[in-house]
């Protein structure tokens, strides 16, 4: 995400995810397991997305329950798209969870009580406002067991970058 959506998404992260659960920086996820041997070819590609595609126009949509969390939908055709592409370089490789469509979301609390959830979700709800979000770049992060690790990060510049 651009920086402000980021640091935005980070701080409501920061203060409603167990902290022992929030490995990670916020971020819209495409897909939620790549095998590890794909890594170079992942790499490759991203880095050929990112050159010549322009960052992805972004909406968001609304806020929404989980059960026990809360995250924020996302309209974006353009990321889809993204997302297509690389799934059909890496089909035979994605697990069930990963074939079907996502639908895009960012993610501020999660595994909590759903009375804690449905509390966030009114606070959120009555401010919220459809707004377009900053989608920058594409990473990767890998899981080993409970920390995620960071792999790589690209930057969308391709022609007519938007931001």
């Amino acid at each position: 995400m651009g920086a402000a959506d980021q640091r935005h998404f980070d701080a409501l992260r920061a203060a409603h995810f167990p902290p022992e659960r929030n490995y990670l920086a916020a971020h819209i996820t495409l897909f939620h397991q790549l095998p590890p041997s794909a890594r170079a070819e992942l790499e490759r590609l991203i880095r050929t997305i990112a050159a010549d595609t322009p960052p992805p126009r972004a909406m968001l949509r609304e806020v929404y329950s989980l059960g026990r969390g809360v995250a924020f939908r996302i309209e974006s055709p353009d990321l889809l798209d993204i997302r297509a592409r690389m799934a059909e370089r890496f089909a035979g490789m994605l697990p069930a969870q990963d074939r079907g469509t996502p639908r895009l979301h960012i993610t501020v609390q999660n595994k909590v009580t759903p009375e804690a959830a449905r509390a966030l979700l009114a606070e959120l709800a009555q401010d919220f406002r459809a707004r377009p979000l900053a989608v920058t770049g594409l990473a990767a992060h890998f899981y080993r067991g409970g920390p995620w690790e960071f792999a790589f990060a690209r930057n969308f510049r391709g022609p007519h970058a938007r931001y």
